[in-house]
């Protein structure tokens, strides 16, 4: 159920009602009591979408997840099997100390 704002033309107030689309709007103003109040004509209320991730995470089809599933576990394998420098430094300068 949306939000709607409401000004009278009687006394200038402001204010907001929460109520279904089809409820007929409201006309007497809650302040002066006239029947001057009129629905103001708003923005609109902002989407917020919440989550991991939009479209990406809930929307994609079933090929899409599974291939990039697969991208996934192909480069986590290739960073495994591939030693990092610092070790390869670490175990070069540690046999050219024991050979001294």
């Amino acid at each position: 159920m949306p939000t709607y704002d409401y000004v009278c033309k009687s006394c200038d107030h402001q204010w907001e009602v929460f109520h279904s689309m089809k409820q007929k709007p409201i006309r007497k103003c809650p302040e002066c009591g006239k029947l001057k109040a009129e629905r103001m004509i708003g923005s609109g209320g902002g989407i917020i979408f919440r989550g991991s991730g939009f479209y990406e995470t809930d929307y994609r089809s079933e090929s899409y997840k599974k291939a990039a599933s697969a991208d996934k576990t192909a480069a986590a394998k290739k960073t495994e099997s591939k030693p990092s420098t610092s070790d390869t430094k670490a175990s070069s300068s540690g046999s050219s100390k024991s050979s001294d």
